[in-house]
């Protein structure tokens, strides 16, 4: 399969651009310069306009450049130059008089310093414009996701294999990230979160000394990023040592509030309708309050990426969206449960990606002797 087409992602992004009711946009978001031209370092805008593409970097990435996007003009400045005395004068040869810029993206500073600057063009604040077109994955982009869940969910399978009571969460950490890079991973999509009882109570805990012995339930939150720089984001519970009726009910209840979810998601659903069937269930169950946060996020090249199922979401659902769906209950001091899978939107419905075993059954764990 042929990569991706950055040229016709900067050409949607100009309509968009137009329909924003300015002349051209300044990207400082790394991965929004990533996804539309296909540079891989940091420290480089991207200025696009009808007349005008250019990216704006140092001497460090002179030759990157060249490798990596080979035919756009490109502005190097030296160290005695600042980004926004380079920025500027790419946009006084541009003329250009409205220039967007990401607001989600340029620092307080940076604004500033770019204000000063920029006396031939008004600045003019933008939201989300690039972040939109990246919510609707094409067909490499998808290629990519399912090689970072390959990845991850080969990773984890190492993780069960050799889980031990003597283990601590941070070595479980270092065992998953290890063999996550041994299936081609470049690296962890994010810091996994490695929970042990009370720890994983704790939805975006940090990997510590707490031992795998210390409580019968493990969570993990983990993700692979693949070298196109995509990537996969699931949760499972693993359940090491005694049952007790509350383990089993709060687990069962996740899964069955996840499962209704997912069914629920085709083009045209709301993120907070989908949100509000999974809820519904945890709530009916009386653990309400210990389900805080949204449902799931879009994922891609960032982790957490524009489409949000949350209470406050107003988005709808399209073809070629990815989200998470990943409903909690965490109870704190005891042990929290989360249960996530990634979902792609289809032109008739969904397709669950992940295929880790979810049943309770599964997540029972025999230690070997």
């Amino acid at each position: 399969m042929s990569g991706p087409n950055y040229t016709s992602r900067r050409s949607r992004l100009l309509r968009a651009i137009k329909t924003a009711g300015v002349d051209a946009l300044l990207l400082s978001g790394e991965s929004n310069v990533r996804y539309l031209t296909g540079f891989t370092g940091d420290s480089t805008w991207l200025f696009l306009s009808k007349t005008a593409t250019v990216l704006i970097s140092d001497s460090r990435y002179e030759t990157q450049i060249a490798n990596e996007c080979p035919g756009l003009d490109v502005d190097i400045r030296d160290a005695r130059k600042p980004m926004s005395v380079a920025a500027a004068d790419v946009v006084k040869k541009a003329k250009v008089r409205q220039l967007g810029f990401e607001a989600d993206h340029l620092t307080v500073t940076q604004h500033s310093a770019l204000h000063q600057k920029v006396e031939s063009a008004e600045l003019v604040s933008t939201t989300g414009l690039a972040e939109r077109l990246r919510e609707i994955k094409d067909k490499w982009e998808l290629v990519q996701i399912r090689e970072a869940i390959y990845q991850a969910e080969r990773g984890i399978g190492v993780v069960r294999s050799s889980l031990r009571p003597d283990q601590t969460e941070r070595d479980i950490r270092y065992t998953l990230e290890a063999a996550m890079r041994s299936f081609g991973a470049t690296g962890p999509g994010f810091e996994p979160i490695v929970g042990v009882g009370p720890t994983g109570a704790l939805p975006h805990a940090h990997a510590g000394d707490r031992l795998v012995s210390e409580s019968p339930i493990l969570l993990i939150d983990w993700g692979a990023e693949a070298p196109s720089g995509y990537r996969s984001d699931l949760t499972r519970v693993f359940v090491t040592g005694r049952i007790t009726r509350q383990m089993r009910t709060v687990y069962e209840t996740v899964l069955k509030a996840q499962k209704k979810a997912i069914a629920a998601i085709k083009p045209g659903a709301k993120c907070r309708s989908v949100d509000a069937i999974a809820r519904r269930v945890i709530s009916n169950a009386g653990f309400e309050k210990y389900f805080g946060h949204g449902l799931g996020h879009g994922f891609g090249l960032d982790i957490h990426e524009s489409v949000r199922m949350s209470p406050i979401s107003k988005q709808v659902l399209e073809p070629g969206m990815v989200v998470t769906v990943e409903p909690g209950i965490y109870l704190p001091g005891k042990f929290g449960v989360r249960i996530e899978d990634d979902i792609l939107v289809t032109n008739t419905g969904h397709e669950v990606l992940t295929s880790v075993p979810r049943e309770f059954d599964d997540a029972v764990v025999e230690f070997l002797a």
